[in-house]
């Protein structure tokens, strides 16, 4: 796992994943989806890499 993966910033504190001082994610990649049939707002999608710290 990276300290940080400059191409995905986050803000998500509770995410295992989140690099808490530098507001990036610790992945390599991530897997974004939906919990929408017809996702037509920001707030239809998620990170579907969310752990739970």
């Amino acid at each position: 796992m990276l300290d940080k993966n400059p191409s995905i910033k986050c803000n998500v504190s509770s995410c295992k994943f989140n690099n808490k001082n530098k507001h990036y994610c610790k992945l390599d990649t991530i897997k974004v989806g939906t919990h929408e049939k017809n996702p037509t707002q920001v707030e239809c999608t998620d990170c579907q890499s969310f752990e739970l710290e």
